[in-house]
């Protein structure tokens, strides 16, 4: 969904960042691309059809570049990073898509699904390429589970961003959080498949080590709900990505963030093992919006500009 969503661990538009000299691209809504185990598959597109650096748009294989397209999967619910304004996907991560679009001379069409549903999706063909506020890490990379059992074939990342985790509590701060060591024996939410997640799962393992009541811990499928039981008083805290946590606090007045991040790590889009074409595609086109200053101008709009990264890096997490 760093927090990063990472496997996690540790979750932004199609109102994109306009660079002087550059028509507008028009902006689709595309068909719904069904994705299995997914709720709503809102869909939305991103980028530009035609043009780009000949050298960049002949990295793509050639399946997308006959195309057009790259079919994206997202779980838009990760304000800045990635979220719905009604039928369209907007954010951070579909603004710098738009302008590696640019780049490469194709389209980026983002479909919505479950975040812990992506991965196994994208390796079922179902679309391209994973941009989730996804944290980039060894486990994803080599397909292995939670326990550390292989899973899968994993896949590969180009790291555009990093984040950490942080802690959302409710104004005033009334349980007086700071960590997660005062977290045991208290009800705490979080995104289902995220990094954040699993540093809950650590947490109460050491609260029970400790002698400590463990953590109750409330996994939904998006940080919306995850915050909506904050709301309410149901939990104590929510623990989700520094991005989106920022957000949440500086959007209204229900929510504060509070402690020090954690597990900062880069956010990756992911591919296939076997798409190395587009990987290394990817990668060129970061770097390339990175260089002429859009991905700057991106970061700055969504207030995210202290996870910039001076390169784009392939499988950097650790």
């Amino acid at each position: 969904m760093t927090v990063s969503r990472l496997m996690t661990a540790g979750r932004a538009a199609r109102v994109a960042t306009r660079r002087a000299g550059i028509v507008p691209v028009a902006l689709a809504v595309g068909g719904a691309l069904l994705l299995a185990g997914c709720g709503d598959q809102t869909d939305g597109a991103s980028g530009g059809s035609g043009g780009g650096s000949g050298k960049l748009n002949s990295m793509l294989p050639d399946k997308i570049r006959s195309a057009g397209v790259i079919k994206v999967g997202t779980d838009a619910a990760y304000k800045p990073m990635e979220y719905k304004e009604g039928a369209e996907i907007v954010g951070l991560d579909p603004d710098l898509a738009e302008a590696m679009g640019k780049k490469l001379g194709v389209r980026f069409e983002f479909t919505n699904g479950t975040f812990d549903g992506l991965i196994t999706s994208m390796q079922t063909g179902r679309f391209d390429m994973i941009m989730s506020s996804m944290t980039d890490t060894k486990d994803r990379q080599e397909g292995l589970d939670d326990k550390g059992k292989k899973a899968g074939k994993g896949v590969d990342f180009v790291d555009y961003l990093s984040a950490g985790s942080s802690i959302l509590v409710k104004k005033g701060n009334p349980e007086k959080i700071e960590s997660v060591d005062q977290m045991c024996g208290k009800k705490v939410a979080t995104q289902r498949g995220t990094t954040s997640h699993e540093i809950l799962k650590a947490q109460t393992k050491k609260c029970v080590k400790d002698g400590k009541k463990k953590i109750d811990i409330e996994p939904y499928n998006t940080d919306d709900e995850a915050r909506v039981r904050l709301k309410t008083g149901g939990v104590v805290a929510d623990i989700s990505d520094f991005p989106v946590a920022a957000n949440a606090a500086k959007s209204g007045a229900d929510f504060e963030v509070v402690g020090e991040q954690m597990q900062s790590a880069p956010y990756g889009m992911a591919v296939s093992k076997d798409n190395k074409k587009l990987r290394d595609a990817l990668e060129a086109a970061m770097n390339a919006i990175i260089e002429d200053g859009s991905y700057q101008r991106a970061l700055e709009k969504w207030g995210v500009q202290d996870g910039g990264l001076k390169k784009a890096t392939i499988n950097a997490g650790d």
